[in-house]
C-alpha cells in the first residue's frame, strides 16, 4: 500500500499556537488590577519567548471562556513550556475548547488519544474525536477518519467510509487523499470500479505535485484508450 498521508503522522506537540479567529479586543481583569489582554498579546508574548507570561494570559483568555485560550494552554502544556506540564489538564482544556466550538481542538484531541500522550494510545477515542473534527470540516481529521476505516484502526475496517471521507478530503485539495481515492477507483476497492475518476483524481494528485500520480495517470490513459481501441 502506498504511504499514507502526512496528517497521521502528525503529534499534538507539533501544532502550532492558534491564531486569532475574532476581530477586536477581549478583555479580562487581571487577579490583583484592572488589565486588558488580546489573545494577540498573548501570542506575542509567547513569541517573545516568555512563557510564563503566555501562560499568565493564556489563563485569563481561559477563564473568560475563550475556546483559543483553552486550546494555546492546553499546547504549552503538552509541550512542556509550563513549570509544571500536566497532560490530563492539557486534554481537560482541549475537550472544553472542542465543546466551545473550536475544531481545531477536536483534530488535536484525536491526535492526543493516537499517540497515548499522558497515558496508553485509544485508537477509539482517537477516531471518535477525529469524527467529530471531520464533520465540521477538517480535512486533516478526514483523512485521518479515512485512514482508520481503510486499515481498520480504532474503527471497523470499512472500505465504502473510507471512501466517503477520502473524496471528501480530496475534494479539499489534499493530494494524499487524491491519490489515495483514485487508488480505489482504479481497483474498485469501497466504490465501483471507474476508470475515468480514477484518472480525473490521478491528475489532481499530479497537478498537486504527487510524484507518482503522473506515471498512474499514464497508466490509465493507455488502459483507457485500450478499451476504447484506439491503439
Amino acid at each position: 500500500m502506498r504511504r499514507l498521508p502526512a496528517a497521521l503522522a502528525t503529534l499534538a506537540i507539533s501544532l502550532p499556537l492558534a491564531l486569532p479567529l475574532a476581530t477586536g479586543p477581549l478583555t479580562v481583569q487581571a487577579a490583583t488590577a484592572p488589565a486588558t489582554v488580546t489573545l494577540d498579546q498573548a501570542l506575542a508574548t509567547y513569541e517573545r519567548g516568555d512563557l510564563r507570561g503566555a501562560e499568565r494570559q493564556f489563563q485569563q483568555l481561559s477563564r473568560q471562556g475563550l475556546a483559543l485560550g483553552d486550546y494555546n494552554l492546553a499546547m504549552m502544556h503538552i509541550r512542556g513550556e509550563v513549570p509544571k506540564p500536566d497532560a490530563h489538564l492539557a486534554r481537560r482544556l482541549l475537550e472544553r475548547a472542542a465543546e466551545r466550538g473550536l475544531v481545531r481542538a477536536a483534530l488535536s484531541l484525536g491526535e492526543f488519544h493516537e499517540q497515548g500522550i499522558g497515558g496508553k494510545p485509544d485508537l477509539v477515542q482517537a477516531q471518535a474525536w477525529y469524527l467529530k473534527a471531520a464533520e465540521h470540516g477538517s480535512v486533516d481529521a478526514q483523512v485521518a477518519v479515512a485512514t482508520a476505516f481503510y486499515l481498520g484502526r480504532g474503527a471497523e475496517k470499512d472500505f465504502p467510509l473510507a471512501a466517503q471521507w477520502y473524496r471528501e478530503a480530496a475534494k479539499a485539495g489534499d493530494v494524499g487523499a487524491q491519490y489515495l481515492i483514485a487508488s480505489m477507483y482504479e481497483r474498485g476497492l469501497g466504490v465501483e470500479k471507474d476508470l475515468r475518476l480514477a484518472r480525473y483524481w490521478y491528475d489532481a494528485a499530479a497537478r498537486n505535485g504527487d510524484d507518482a500520480a503522473p506515471f498512474k495517470r499514464q497508466a490509465i490513459d493507455a488502459e483507457l484508450a485500450a478499451s476504447a481501441g484506439t491503439i
